[in-house]
């Protein structure tokens, strides 16, 4: 399984990006998929998680309102929207494919894709 995330890159603060990751390998259509991102001297932390069929979707408290994710199975692709930007923003974003349709909170994460660089200036 290879998950390929790309749309990374520098905004200004406010600014929008529309981040993607790529899936190949198995039955996209049959994971949960999910974004996380990592800070410089921080741990990795959960930003968004999507079920199988987009049905259901989670965002961290920090993202709730500004970020979008959603998917599309016939692309075998994950998108995640980010509006209103801000510094704390800036991350290195991973993708990420659960081991289950569904989202629950024993869900596991099965396959980490490489991060995407968001950088956001104030």
């Amino acid at each position: 399984v290879q998950l390929q995330a790309s749309g990374g890159g520098l905004v200004q603060a406010g600014g929008s990006l529309r981040l993607s990751c790529a899936a190949s390998g198995r039955t996209f259509s049959s994971y949960a998929m999910g974004w996380f991102r990592q800070a410089p001297g921080k741990e990795r932390e959960f930003v968004a998680a999507i079920s199988w069929s987009g049905g259901s979707t989670y965002y961290a408290d920090s993202v709730k309102g500004r970020f979008t994710i959603s998917r599309d199975n016939a692309k075998n692709t994950v998108y995640l929207q980010m509006n209103s930007l801000k510094p704390e923003d800036t991350a290195v974003y991973y993708c990420a494919q659960y081991g289950s349709s569904w989202l629950s909170a024993n869900s596991v994460v099965e396959v980490w894709g490489q991060g995407t660089q968001v950088t956001v200036s104030s």
